[in-house]
């Protein structure tokens, strides 16, 4: 499964990196494959094991913060293994070039 999740902590005043790079080292120390975009973080794994990580991360901006946004997607197949990568290598072939990363 793919998930695409975005926390935006409000009240925190225009500039959100600190608690997002707290939020990214979780992500990171989860061990799940992920991609980090401008809008959000794209993980894979599991039901059980990327909920339970989207909600530690909501734990720590909430222990900051009195509101937060919260945006997941989830893209669930289940004969398509490592799609992480694949999704993208899938649209290059059909390009016949490299996208931007």
């Amino acid at each position: 499964m793919l998930f695409e999740f975005s926390i935006i902590p409000i009240g925190a005043g225009s500039s959100i990196g600190d608690q997002l790079a707290e939020v990214l080292a979780i992500v990171d120390r989860s061990g799940l494959p992920y991609k980090v975009n401008p809008m959000g973080t794209i993980v894979e794994g599991g039901w059980d094991d990327v909920m339970a990580l989207i909600k530690t991360c909501h734990d720590t901006v909430m222990a900051k913060q009195e509101r937060a946004f919260i945006r997941i997607e989830v893209d669930d197949r289940k004969d398509k293994p490592m799609r992480i990568e694949e999704k993208i290598r899938s649209v290059e072939k059909r390009l016949g070039r490299e996208l931007k990363k």
